[in-house]
């Protein structure tokens, strides 16, 4: 019988609240990286679990934290803070989306392994956490998952990560919305089935 969304929700958090989780390596020596893969329609819900849990981290006295990267509001920031953001409006008026997508990569320098997002999430992550990716579905076709999930698993090992994923994978395949095949990715595990 296939789970419902709240049971998957309830497993997630049984799984992250085992020690063994956020203490081990991944799975025969892969990176210690998971997808949680939702329905898109339950974009808001999730929102909501993961704030739910952030701030349940913070308050209790467990031995990890919870950090969680919203990968848009990561970029909005970026963007803001070097001074690009109302270029890039303006920039999509005149140009189109697809010189915004070039020109946003070059500026971060997504193709690169050391980028600014995964320099961020190196500064930023203490050694007792796990870390919440989320903000795929907003970002997208600005970047693309498996794009994040290989910079980041080249350089950034040392605590668990967790994807949030609207849409589905079946650790072969990202399928963004459930719609858009995003790309073959294979290091990550499904975290919930």
């Amino acid at each position: 019988m296939k789970k419902t969304f709240e049971q998957r929700v309830d497993e997630l958090e049984k799984i992250m609240e085992n020690q063994s989780f956020w203490l081990r390596d991944g799975r025969a020596n892969e990176v210690n990286y998971w997808v949680f893969d939702y329905p898109a329609s339950k974009e808001l819900a999730v929102r909501e679990v993961v704030k739910r849990l952030v701030k349940r981290s913070k308050q209790s006295y467990r031995e990890y934290q919870l950090v969680e990267y919203d990968i848009y509001d990561y970029i909005i920031d970026t963007l803001q803070k070097e001074g690009y953001l109302e270029a890039t409006y303006m920039l999509e008026e005149s140009a189109g989306m697809h010189v915004v997508i070039d020109s946003v990569f070059e500026l971060l320098q997504f193709n690169e392994r050391d980028n600014w997002f995964i320099k961020h999430v190196q500064e930023h992550t203490p050694d007792n956490a796990i870390v919440l990716l989320t903000g795929i579905g907003k970002i997208y076709p600005l970047l693309r998952s498996h794009k994040i999930l290989n910079n980041l698993s080249m350089a950034f090992r040392k605590v668990p990560v967790i994807l949030f994923f609207p849409g589905v994978y079946d650790e072969q395949e990202l399928r963004l919305f459930d719609e858009l095949k995003d790309d073959n990715y294979y290091r990550a595990f499904r975290l919930v089935r």
